[in-house]
């Protein structure tokens, strides 16, 4: 196959891209990365030097595409299929872009901040920076749970990027910072129409067997 995905299941990052892949049907061949074995990510670092996934690989076109939103926008670009992840008509794109960057910079990257900070080494834990965290998430669901109210996905009927970057943000604070429900209800009625979505239902069955190693 043309497209290689190098990936971790439990990557929250990778899963929005699988969620994309799965979404169109998209063949590929799925290279999973453990970073913690020298060999693989030794291998992985010479298609990729800094060594961060996902990262995809098209041979025909010749390119190396890391970082989800940027994978997402080349596969609409250059292997698009029936779900219009990244709408043609450029208000509704950019709309879909500034959601897909909410999700990753106000949520994705916070919860990530939260859930890290537990495996950190004795005594070098960011007690501060964490607090920081939940607040800033804290304001980024309310503002979701309004937006909530009114739509189905993220920018209305449609599911697209931005539902990708959303699933896997929101899945992880749920189960590992903080419970949606009884708080940020339309939030926790969100999420639950993203994991019954057969792209993200998918996604998640792929990384079932490594959730035990997230810590809560």
């Amino acid at each position: 196959m043309a497209l290689t995905l190098y990936f971790h299941p439990l990557s929250s990052f990778c899963q929005k891209v699988l969620i994309a892949l799965y979404e169109n049907g998209t063949p590929f061949t799925p290279q999973k990365v453990d970073l913690m074995d020298e060999k693989e990510s030794a291998d992985f670092k010479r298609i990729w030097p800094v060594g961060k996934f996902p990262v995809l690989r098209d041979d025909k076109n010749g390119k190396t595409i890391p970082e989800s939103t940027s994978i997402i926008e080349y596969l609409a670009q250059h292997y698009p299929g029936p779900v219009e992840l990244v709408p043609k008509d450029p208000d509704a794109a950019l709309a879909v872009r500034a959601q897909d960057r909410f999700y990753d910079l106000n949520v994705h990257l916070l919860t990530q901040k939260v859930i890290t900070d537990r495996i950190r080494p004795a005594g070098q834990n960011d007690k501060f920076g964490v607090e920081q965290a939940r607040a800033l998430l804290r304001t980024a669901f309310g503002i979701i749970d309004r937006d909530m109210a009114k739509k189905t996905w993220a920018t209305g009927d449609a599911f697209t990027m931005a539902d990708c970057a959303a699933a896997p943000a929101l899945f992880y604070t749920n189960r590992a910072v903080q419970p949606l429900a009884g708080t940020f209800d339309n939030v926790a009625a969100y999420l639950d129409r993203l994991m019954k979505r057969p792209s993200y239902a998918r996604a998640l069955k792929d990384a079932e067997p490594f959730l035990k190693y997230v810590p809560v």
